[in-house]
């Protein structure tokens, strides 16, 4: 599994047992475009969307820095069985014309993150938490049995 991206081609992985594989982002695509556009200002958005994966023993854990959003502006959805998918919408604040400007870093625009999610996971129990701008998306994990050992005794 790779997780250094290419320079050539597209940087894409398609490895189907890669869970990083349908990552949306690309760190170098984005800070190579020149030169700055409206595009990549929505591009921005993605970007800055940081996620967190981790994986305890009961259940597979992703928090995202969401600050501003209301829970009624992002979705969190199940895609093709076992693909996580968190996506939303940072809205410009409206312009007044007498508005001046002085500089203007947030973000806006979609973000859409994608997660393969592994066989282990309990895709029809997913739950979804919003407070103070982290979202917090748990996946319960089935329980892994353990191989009934029945012990032969040995004659002779």
């Amino acid at each position: 599994m790779s997780l250094i991206p290419s320079f050539f081609g597209t940087g894409r992985r398609t490895n189907v047992f890669d869970p990083f594989s349908l990552d949306v982002w690309d760190p170098f695509e984005t800070a190579l475009s020149f030169p700055r556009s409206e595009v990549s200002s929505e591009t921005a958005a993605i970007a800055n969307t940081r996620i967190d994966w981790k994986e305890t023993p009961e259940a597979h854990v992703f928090k995202a820095d969401l600050p501003g959003l209301k829970k009624e502006e992002v979705k969190v959805e199940i895609e093709e069985g076992r693909v996580l998918q968190i996506s939303g919408q940072r809205t410009k604040e409206k312009e007044d014309k007498n508005d001046k400007w002085h500089r203007v870093e947030r973000s806006s625009g979609s973000f859409l993150r994608r997660f393969r999610l592994p066989e282990n996971a309990k895709v029809n129990e997913v739950k979804a938490a919003m407070e103070n701008g982290v979202l917090t998306v748990t996946v319960p994990k089935e329980e892994v049995k353990k191989p009934d050992v029945k012990p032969v005794q040995i004659t002779g």
